[in-house]
């Protein structure tokens, strides 16, 4: 049987939703070991003079503990 745990990270990046997604992963696998899935659960932005500034999500990061 195995035993999951979920994780609720925000992450931010200037480039993209994705690049965002990617920088709550490679942070979480510092501190988390046995990452299995990330479900992005929100993603907004913040403008600025018209353009779009940076890129937000709201991430769930399932890992197995032992």
């Amino acid at each position: 049987m195995s035993l999951l745990k979920v994780i609720e990270l925000l992450a931010e990046s200037d480039k993209s939703w994705e690049d965002a997604a990617d920088k709550a992963v490679q942070k979480a696998s510092e501190t988390v070991d046995n990452i299995r899935s990330v479900y992005i659960n929100e993603q907004s932005a913040t403008v600025k003079d018209g353009k779009i500034s940076s890129y937000r999500v709201n991430v769930k990061i399932t890992f197995g503990i032992k």
